[in-house]
């Protein structure tokens, strides 16, 4: 199987077979075949794609109750530091965080489940990321963790630039605090 097990239950990072030859590469970005094998049987209904330069933080979103959304991530364009918090209620792995490198030259994917909190820092001069999500944007249901609470201890990689954080990021309520998880 083209997937490789992350230290937390049910995220699993999908490297897709390519096929190179002096014309470029070919790959399936997505065969329900090949997810549902491996235990994955979401139903995307919703793609979204975002452009960002250097710098740009996306912190740790996530969608709460029926809005909950598990999302299948990956870079077409630079590269991006993924990632994921397990916000499930009852996990062995509850407030653990995983993170790894997702880009264009490695061609991998991170499916994210449903309950994880996700957010990314580019790492290249620009990157194009994509996801595809199993539920429709509900934005009143819209939660967030900081992305520097000490109570998770993400270690994201230093850069010669500031980071880039919107507004609302910066203002998520620290997980000791929180009182939408």
């Amino acid at each position: 199987m083209p997937f490789i097990t992350t230290p937390i239950a049910g995220l699993q990072l999908f490297q897709p077979r390519v096929f190179k030859d002096a014309r470029g590469y070919f790959f399936e970005s997505y065969n329900a075949d090949i997810f549902k094998k491996a235990g994955i049987n979401s139903v995307f209904v919703q793609d979204n794609q975002a452009k960002s330069g250097k710098g740009v933080l996306r912190a740790l979103h996530r969608q709460t109750g029926d809005a909950a959304q598990a999302k299948l991530v990956r870079v077409i364009q630079g590269s991006v530091y993924d990632v994921a918090v397990d916000l499930r209620p009852g996990s062995p792995t509850l407030y653990e965080w995983y993170g790894c490198e997702l880009s264009a030259e490695n061609q991998q994917q991170l499916f994210v489940p449903r309950g994880f909190a996700h957010g990314y820092l580019v790492l290249s001069e620009t990157a194009i990321f994509s996801y595809k999500c199993d539920n429709y944007y509900a934005p009143k249901t819209e939660a967030g963790l900081r992305y520097d609470d000490p109570a998770i201890g993400v270690e994201w990689p230093d850069l010669d630039v500031d980071y880039l954080v919107a507004k609302r990021d910066l203002e998520w309520p620290a997980l000791a605090m929180s009182a939408k998880i």
